[in-house]
């Protein structure tokens, strides 16, 4: 990295963290301090709310996913739009009725203290676990890449993340976040532009749109009705609705941001925002992907895009094999170079024979390409079985240090950091509110002042802060970090989400039924996640129905006993 680089990556990150502290300055009360005072404008809850799910592993992982998998992951989000209709027409105006601080206040009030207990439990579980990830996702990847030392780069992060959190609360969180997406946007833009002009001088945007088709990178659309497909139209529609109704309708993570605004409408207007521009963004940031795959059809890749894993077996006495799969990767490369002219060709020229034939060749060469980067992946794991074979975190990261100009890459690293502690920012907040709210305040003490609650969000923000740190400092990575943190809320939410569904429409249910059920329902989702009965997205759906109907069988038999026992008597 150029000095250059470096005076715009870390005057980004002061810049984030100094704002915040200054903005956010005073807060001491607990609607302050927790809801930012309700004074967030629509504009200011959508980016908060897009900024808290975009997190480092979404401009990391989905490029990579885009590059070797084509853009079918956006199927992911089709449920979004869907779930921001209901939770704007459910969730959002009942949670501001009652005035909670957090979601689960809302199960006390609708069941009991146990029942408001457990979600807020099984929340800081499966939150707590993100958190840490989202600190390590861009560590891992960045320490690999540029040689900086890992437990440093975690720290680094909790740290700056810590600091303003802690000072200044929700309010904090929102405001910064409005930088930090507006850093990330341009960021992407100047990054697709680049990848654009990087292209031979006759690749087109729509001839490369063409290019990447040809290797079958924009198939969007699968109708296969298939439950252990990981990203169909089905499963998105399905089990991102639930996923994302759960999401956002019952993770404090993303409740606090809402539950900020100054009204119902102007929390409704910043979910729909969200709503209309995921989609988009997704789409784009997968597209940016796809493009760095074009680029790589006119220039060499790396056999496997982790220079960790390159140097691991390059210094192993694998060493000479694996120089002889990289000649090979070479020669594929050089292949696909000249197949690629041949197929730009036959567009211009709107030869239909040629193009048949060319893309028939760029698919063989395409599978042979993989048969070699799957060798070398088997090789790695020979070399050294604790290095990390898939390499899809890598792609983005890896062109963007070797092809993209002086202070591009610190503008690029400045929004892979800033979205690293955008996300984590929202989930320490909202972990510290719910450690303090549903589980100090309710259970331990609950006649204090409202300057003592502060300082004990404040405290257990800073305590989950550290805790993600130390789960960052033992994270291993896993198949892909973006459906790493997918699928940790996959076991999660469906549970959590029909238990808010009981309490919404379900009224004849009671506190007792709901929590036994929501108990052996955890088991058994963790059970079938375990055992793999399906794709992790069904999970959502699968949670949700169960634990609706084991409540309704409980309270079922639970009335019955009791009228058996009542005409008994």
């Amino acid at each position: 990295m150029a000095t250059l680089d470096w005076y715009l990556l870390i005057g980004t990150l002061l810049f984030i963290v100094g704002y915040g502290v200054w903005k956010t300055r005073g807060s001491k009360n607990v609607n302050d301090y927790v809801l930012g005072g309700n004074q967030s404008k629509w504009w200011t809850i959508g980016l908060s709310v897009m900024a808290t799910q975009a997190s480092a592993i979404t401009f990391l992982s989905t490029p990579g996913q885009a590059y070797h998998d084509g853009m079918g992951f956006v199927q992911f989000y089709f449920g979004l739009p869907l779930a921001m209709i209901v939770i704007c027409i459910v969730f959002v105006p009942l949670y501001h009725k009652l005035k909670v601080y957090t979601a689960y206040e809302f199960l006390e009030n609708r069941f009991d203290v146990k029942t408001r207990t457990l979600a807020a439990f099984l929340f800081l579980i499966q939150r707590g676990l993100a958190a840490g990830i989202t600190i390590y996702a861009p560590s891992i990847i960045l320490s690999a890449v540029l040689g900086w030392d890992l437990r440093i780069l975690n720290i680094l992060i909790g740290i700056l993340v810590i600091i303003y959190t802690v000072s200044g609360g929700t309010k904090a969180v929102s405001v910064t976040q409005k930088q930090q997406m507006f850093i990330i946007m341009i960021g992407m833009f100047v990054a697709f532009f680049f990848i654009l002009g990087y292209l031979p001088s006759d690749i087109t945007f729509s001839k490369a749109l063409k290019v990447a088709g040809a290797s079958d990178k924009l198939n969007i659309l699968d109708f296969e009705f298939n439950t252990q497909s990981r990203y169909t139209v089905w499963s998105g529609l399905t089990g991102g609705f639930f996923l994302f109704m759960s999401y956002f309708g019952t993770d404090q993570s993303q409740v606090q941001r809402y539950l900020s605004g100054k009204s119902v409408r102007e929390s409704q207007l910043g979910l729909i925002f969200n709503g209309i521009l995921k989609i988009p963004m997704q789409f784009f940031i997968l597209l940016v992907g796809v493009m760095v795959f074009v680029f790589y059809q006119y220039n060499s890749s790396p056999l496997n895009f982790n220079p960790a894993a390159t140097a691991v077996v390059s210094n192993s006495s694998y060493a000479d094999d694996y120089k002889l799969l990289q000649e090979e990767h070479l020669k594929i490369s050089d292949q696909k170079q000249i197949v690629q002219t041949r197929f730009s060709e036959a567009l211009d020229a709107n030869d239909a024979a040629a193009l048949a034939s060319a893309k028939k060749e760029i698919i063989s060469l395409n599978e042979k390409e993989k048969l070699g980067r799957d060798a070398a992946k088997v090789m790695i794991t020979q070399a050294d079985g604790s290095i990390e074979t898939n390499d899809k975190d890598y792609v983005f990261i890896h062109f963007i240090l070797n092809y993209l100009p002086q202070g591009i890459i610190g503008l690029l690293l400045a929004v892979i950091l800033s979205a690293a502690m955008s996300s984590t920012a929202s989930e320490l907040n909202a972990l510290g509110t719910i450690s303090a709210l549903d589980i100090y305040k309710r259970n331990f003490k609950n006649n204090e002042t409202d300057e003592h609650y502060v300082k004990a969000s404040k405290i257990l923000t800073l305590i989950w802060g550290i805790v993600a740190i130390t789960i960052a400092s033992v994270a291993s990575l896993f198949d892909n970090l973006i459906q790493l943190v997918n699928i940790i809320g996959s076991i999660f939410y469906g549970n959590v989400l029909g238990i808010f569904l009981l309490a919404f429409f379900f009224k004849y249910v009671k506190g007792n039924a709901v929590f036994v059920a929501a108990v052996i329902t955890q088991g058994i989702v963790i059970i079938g996640w375990w055992l793999d009965w399906m794709s992790y997205l069904w999970l959502n759906a699968f949670g949700c129905a169960l634990v609706i109907g084991i409540s309704i069988f409980l309270e079922s038999f639970d009335r019955m006993m009791k009228n058996g026992a009542t005409i008994k008597s």
